[in-house]
C-alpha cells in the first residue's frame, strides 16, 4: 500500500483508499478463517485508520455511517461491512451518491442501472444538482443530529437543488474542508467554532498551507473567528456563498469586511431562510441567461426570412445529399442556428440583454471589472486590446517570444516596439520567460532618455505555452514605481483555468491587478513608499535594478488579460474572452475599446461559441475547483510515474522547476515538486515567492535519449501509432498538456504507451550491431548536446529607429515597405546572405520569419539578421517555417530601399522635432 507522501491530493488518496478497503473486504469474505486472514484483517484497520480524519469532511457516506461500518468489522460481521464499503466505493466512483440515497444495509439494493455514470446525458441533465453545505460550529454527537435533521425538514419538491450538510468544529478545519471537499458550495459559520483543528496528518496540514500559509493569530478573540473564516475561504475559494450567524450587535458587524458572507443572522439562525438563502446563492451561480435564452428561442415556431438557410435546419432536412450532418449533429444545434438578435436573444456588439447579463457574470466569476465574449479566438481579443490602447508612435514593451498576434497587433497600432529578451534554455532548445531586471533596464533607460511619457503598455505572456509563470503581482509592483500610469496586457490563453485553484489565483492578472488595488489605498503603502523614496534619493540604475520597487500610492492600476477560454477551460473552439481591471478605463478607454471591439469582431458572431462561454462560466463558478484540482492530480500522477519507473527514467526525463527555470529566479529553492525520496513538495511557498513558477499540469518531457527529435516522436510515433495527439514540440521535448477532461486513465494508457515505446527500444538495442549502437548514441548525442544556442533580439535596422540611444523601432513602417517588390529581394541561407554580412551590409527581414517550432517569430520586420540568428536558422530542422521559402530563401529588404527608408525616417522625424519645438 503506498505511504499517504506517495499522494499530491488527498482527494485521490481517499478514492485509492476505499477501492483498497473494497479489495481487502471483498478478499476477507472470500478467505474466511483461512490462514494469512490476520494480515488482511491488519490491512483493513490500516485502512480505517487513514479514512478515518478524511471523512469527517464530507456528508458522504458520513462519520457516523463511516463510524458504524468499521463497527460492523470489528463485531466481525464481515458480510455486512464489506457490502456497504463496496456500496460506498461504488457510490463514489460512480457518483450515485449525488442524486439519490444509497443505502448501505444488505437487502436493500437498488438497480445498477441508476448509477450516475451510466446514464445518458439527457436523463442526467432531469436530475436535480446535488451539493454539500458545511457547519462549522463545535458541536456534540447530539447537537450534530439535531442541526442536520433541521436542514433536512427545509427540503421541498420544488427545490431545484438537493444538498447535504457535513459538521465540522472548527476554522481550521472548515479551511481544511472547503480546499478538501469539492462538494461544498455553502458554509454556516455558527458563533460556537473553535480555532483549531483536533485531527493531525501530514496531508491535511499540507492542505492547510495552501490556504495562503495562514498563520493563525493567537490574539483573535472568539467572537472574531466567524469573520475571520469568511474572509480566509475568501482568499481560497471566493466563489463559495458563507453565512454568519452571530450574536454580535448590528453595530459591531457593520464595519468588518466579511469576504464571502452573503447575509448575517443574528443570534438563532432562521432555518427556513438559511435553506432559502443557500438555494438562492448557487441558483446565481447556476444561472446562464444566453444559453437558457438560446434554448427558448430554439423552442418557438418562427419563419425565417432571413440569410441563412441553415437555420432550423431546413436546408438540411430537405436536402437528398447531406442527411448524414443532421443525423451527426443532431437537431437542436440547427434550431438554435440563427442570426436574430431579437426574440429573447441579443447582439455581441451592442448587448443589452441576455449577452451582456453573461458577460457581467464571467466578470464576476474571473474577478475582472468588465469582461468581453470573443468568437473569433485570442488572436482577435489581443489586436483589440492593443488597437484600443496604443496610438501610432506609442513605445510598447513586447516580449518577444510571445504569440503573432500581438506582433502584427504591433503592425495594425504603429507602435514603436521595444523586444524584451527571454532567458534561454539551449539544452533544450526553448526560451523561458522574461526577467524583471531586463523590464526594469529597459524602462530605466527610456526614462534616462527622456522618452517615459511615450510609453505605453507593457505585454507579457502568463503563462508561456511551456508553462512558466511571472510574478504578476511583483511584475507590475514594480514597473508601476518607475512609470505610474503603465498599461499592463497579459497574454492568459493558456491559464483560464488559474482563477478556480487556489495556488494558481495568485499569479492571475485579475486577482493581482485587485490585490494591488487594495495595498495601494492603505496607509501602510503610502508610509512604505515614502520610507523608500528616501532611502533610494539619489540611487543609481544597478541600486534600482537590485531593490524590490514600491509604486506610488496615486498609481493608477491598468491592467488587461485575453484568456483563451477554449483551451483550457470548457467552451467550443474560439470561445475567448478580454477581462478588464483599469481604473481609467470608463475615462478614457470605453469609447476607443468599443471601436476596436467593432472593427475586430464579426457582426455575424457564433452563437453557439457564445452559448458555451456562458455555460462554461458556469461550470467553474460550481465545479471549476474540483476540475481544476483533479487536473493537477493527473499531471502530477503523471510525473510521479515517469520520474520513477525504471525503464522510463533510462530514456525519459520529466522537466521539473529547477530544469527550466534558473536558480536566480527561485528565491525558494525549490527544484521539483516530486521527489521519489521525500514525496510531494508544497508549492505554496514557491508560487507565493519565486520571480518564475513552473505549471505543474503542463509536463515538458524529454525525449532526446531515444533517438527521436521531438517532431518525429510527436508524429510518427505518438499519433500515428499510438493516437495520442500533442501540439508543442521542441527540439528534443515533448509537450504533455492536461486539461479539465484529462483522467486518470487517460494518464495510464499513455504510462502504458511510454513504456512499450521504452521496451521496444531496449529490445532494438539488445539486438542491434556496434555500429548501429554508435549511430544511436551520436543521434542521442545531437540531440542532447549539440544543440545551436538560442539567438537574442539583434536590433531594427537604423532605418526604422528613432535614435541610437533606445531600442524601440518602427514595425509598421518596415512592414508595409515590403508591400513594394522592389524594396525587396531573396536571399540563401548558406550563399548569398553570408556573402552579404561578410560585405559588412546589413542584412534586414522584409517579414516575419516564424519556425515551428517554437511558433514564434525570430525575425520580424525591420530587423537585422546577426550571425546567430542565422546560425540558428541553418541548425533549425522542423517541417515549418512560416515567411521562408525553401525555393527563394529568406526576404530582405534592398539596400536601395534601406537608404530611402532612412532618409523618409529622418525627414520624419526631424518634421517631428519641429512640431515639438
Amino acid at each position: 500500500m503506498q505511504s499517504m507522501s506517495d499522494y499530491y491530493s488527498a482527494i485521490q488518496l481517499r478514492s485509492d483508499r476505499w477501492s483498497a478497503l473494497r479489495e481487502a473486504s471483498v478478499a476477507l469474505t472470500r478467505a474466511g478463517k483461512a490462514k494469512g486472514s490476520e494480515a488482511q484483517i491488519k490491512k483493513i484497520n490500516t485502512l480505517f485508520d487513514s479514512l478515518a480524519p478524511i471523512e469527517a469532511y464530507w456528508a458522504f457516506p458520513g462519520v457516523q455511517a463511516f463510524d458504524h461500518i468499521r463497527r460492523q468489522f470489528e463485531h466481525q460481521n464481515y458480510q455486512d461491512a464489506a457490502y456497504a464499503i463496496q456500496r460506498v466505493a461504488r457510490g463514489l466512483a460512480t457518483g450515485a451518491y449525488r442524486r439519490r440515497h444509497v443505502p448501505l444495509e444488505r437487502g436493500t439494493e437498488t438497480d445498477d442501472h441508476e448509477d450516475e455514470a451510466i446514464q445518458s446525458l439527457e436523463a442526467r441533465a432531469l436530475a436535480k444538482p446535488y451539493f454539500e453545505v458545511m457547519i462549522v460550529d463545535d458541536v456534540n454527537e447530539h447537537q450534530e443530529r439535531w442541526l442536520k435533521s433541521n436542514f433536512a425538514r427545509m427540503r421541498r419538491m420544488e427545490d431545484p437543488f438537493h444538498y447535504e450538510t457535513v459538521v465540522v468544529p472548527s476554522l481550521q478545519d472548515a479551511l481544511i474542508g472547503v480546499l478538501f471537499n469539492h462538494n461544498i458550495q455553502a458554509i454556516v459559520v455558527r458563533p460556537g467554532l473553535i480555532m483549531e483543528s483536533k485531527i493531525e496528518l501530514s496531508i491535511l496540514t499540507r492542505y492547510l498551507n495552501r490556504a495562503g500559509g495562514i498563520n493563525m493569530i493567537e490574539a483573535l478573540s472568539p467572537e472574531d473567528y466567524g469573520p475571520e473564516l469568511c474572509r480566509l475561504i475568501a482568499r481560497v475559494r471566493p466563489e463559495l456563498d458563507a453565512y454568519l450567524v452571530t450574536d454580535r450587535s448590528v453595530e459591531d458587524i457593520a464595519g468588518l469586511d466579511l469576504g464571502i458572507c452573503r447575509r448575517v443572522f443574528y443570534n438563532q439562525e432562521d432555518f427556513l431562510e438559511l435553506h432559502l438563502n443557500i438555494l438562492r446563492g448557487v441558483q446565481a451561480r447556476n444561472k446562464t441567461p444566453f444559453f437558457t435564452a438560446l434554448v427558448e428561442y430554439s423552442k418557438q415556431p418562427t419563419g425565417v426570412f432571413h440569410a441563412m438557410p441553415i437555420s432550423r435546419g431546413k436546408s438540411i432536412s430537405r436536402s437528398h445529399w447531406i442527411q448524414d450532418m443532421g443525423a451527426f449533429y443532431g437537431p437542436n444545434i440547427f434550431l438554435a442556428e440563427t442570426s436574430a438578435t431579437s426574440g429573447g436573444l441579443d447582439s455581441l456588439l451592442e448587448p443589452h440583454g441576455p449577452i451582456k447579463e453573461a458577460q457581467e457574470l464571467a466578470s464576476r466569476a474571473f474577478g475582472s471589472k468588465q469582461t468581453y465574449f470573443a468568437t473569433n479566438g485570442t488572436s482577435t481579443c489581443n489586436k483589440i486590446v492593443v488597437q484600443a490602447l496604443v496610438r501610432p508612435g506609442d513605445i510598447v514593451l513586447v516580449d518577444r517570444d510571445c504569440h503573432k498576434s500581438h506582433h502584427y497587433g504591433m503592425v495594425l497600432a504603429g507602435a514603436q516596439v521595444v523586444y524584451l529578451d527571454s532567458y534561454p534554455l539551449n539544452e533544450y532548445s526553448m526560451y523561458g520567460a522574461v526577467p524583471l531586471r531586463e523590464i526594469k533596464h529597459q524602462l530605466l533607460q527610456l526614462k534616462a532618455a527622456g522618452k517615459l511619457d511615450r510609453v505605453r503598455m507593457l505585454l507579457l505572456t502568463n503563462c508561456t505555452f511551456d508553462g512558466i509563470v511571472y510574478n504578476v503581482e511583483r511584475m507590475m509592483e514594480e514597473c508601476l514605481a518607475i512609470k505610474p500610469d503603465l498599461v499592463f496586457l497579459w497574454d492568459e490563453a493558456w491559464f483560464a483555468f488559474a482563477r478556480f485553484g487556489p495556488t494558481y489565483r495568485q499569479r492571475t492578472a485579475m486577482n493581482a491587478a485587485n490585490t494591488l488595488r487594495e495595498r495601494l489605498r492603505t496607509e501602510d503603502h503610502a508610509a512604505a513608499y515614502a520610507a523608500q523614496q528616501e532611502e533610494l534619493k539619489d540611487a543609481d540604475e544597478e541600486v534600482l535594478l537590485s531593490t524590490r520597487l514600491l509604486p506610488p500610492p496615486g498609481s493608477r492600476v491598468r491592467v488587461y488579460a485575453t484568456q483563451s477560454t477554449h483551451k483550457t477551460l470548457t467552451s467550443l473552439r474560439q470561445g475567448s474572452m478580454i477581462h478588464v481591471n483599469d481604473q481609467d478605463f470608463k475615462g478614457e478607454v470605453e469609447a476607443s475599446f468599443h471601436e476596436a471591439y467593432m472593427t475586430h469582431t464579426s457582426t455575424s458572431p457564433n452563437y453557439q461559441i457564445i452559448a458555451s462561454l456562458d455555460v462554461g462560466r458556469r461550470q467553474v463558478e460550481l465545479e471549476g475547483f474540483e476540475f481544476v484540482q483533479r487536473q493537477v492530480e493527473a499531471a502530477m500522477a503523471m510525473r510521479r510515474a515517469i520520474s520513477t519507473h525504471p525503464l522510463l527514467k533510462k530514456y525519459f526525463k520529466v522537466l521539473a522547476a529547477g530544469d527550466m527555470i534558473p536558480e536566480a529566479y527561485r528565491e525558494s529553492g525549490v527544484t521539483s515538486y516530486y521527489d521519489p525520496e521525500q514525496g510531494w513538495t508544497d508549492i505554496w511557498d514557491c508560487w507565493e515567492k519565486d520571480e518564475f513558477v513552473l505549471d505543474a499540469t503542463r509536463v515538458t518531457l524529454a525525449v532526446g535519449g531515444t533517438g527521436w527529435d521531438g517532431d518525429t516522436f510527436k508524429t510518427d510515433i505518438l499519433m500515428d501509432k499510438y493516437g495520442i495527439q500533442i501540439n508543442k514540440t521542441s527540439r528534443n521535448t515533448v509537450l504533455f498538456m492536461t486539461n479539465i477532461g484529462t483522467t486518470r486513465s487517460s494518464v495510464a494508457y499513455l504510462i502504458e504507451v511510454l513504456v512499450e515505446i521504452a521496451k521496444e527500444l531496449d529490445e532494438l538495442l539488445d539486438d542491434a550491431s556496434m555500429m548501429e549502437k554508435r549511430g544511436f548514441e551520436k543521434r542521442v548525442s545531437n540531440l542532447m548536446h549539440d544543440l545551436p544556442p538560442l539567438p537574442d533580439f539583434s536590433r531594427f535596422h537604423d532605418a526604422f529607429r528613432t535614435d541610437q540611444v533606445t531600442s524601440e523601432g518602427d514595425i509598421r513602417s518596415a512592414f508595409f515597405l515590403s508591400y513594394d517588390e522592389k524594396n525587396c529581394d531573396y536571399l540563401e541561407l548558406d550563399g548569398s546572405i553570408k556573402e552579404a554580412m561578410e560585405s559588412g551590409d546589413d542584412v534586414v527581414s522584409a517579414s516575419f520569419i516564424i519556425p515551428y517550432p517554437p511558433g514564434f517569430p525570430i525575425l520580424v520586420p525591420g530587423q537585422v539578421v546577426s550571425k546567430e540568428i542565422l546560425s540558428f536558422m541553418r541548425a533549425l530542422d522542423v517541417s515549418e517555417i512560416h515567411g521562408y521559402r525553401d525555393d527563394l530563401g529568406l526576404r530582405v529588404f534592398t539596400q536601395k530601399a534601406l537608404k530611402q527608408q532612412a532618409r523618409t525616417n529622418a525627414a520624419r522625424l526631424k518634421l517631428n522635432d519641429a512640431r515639438h519645438k
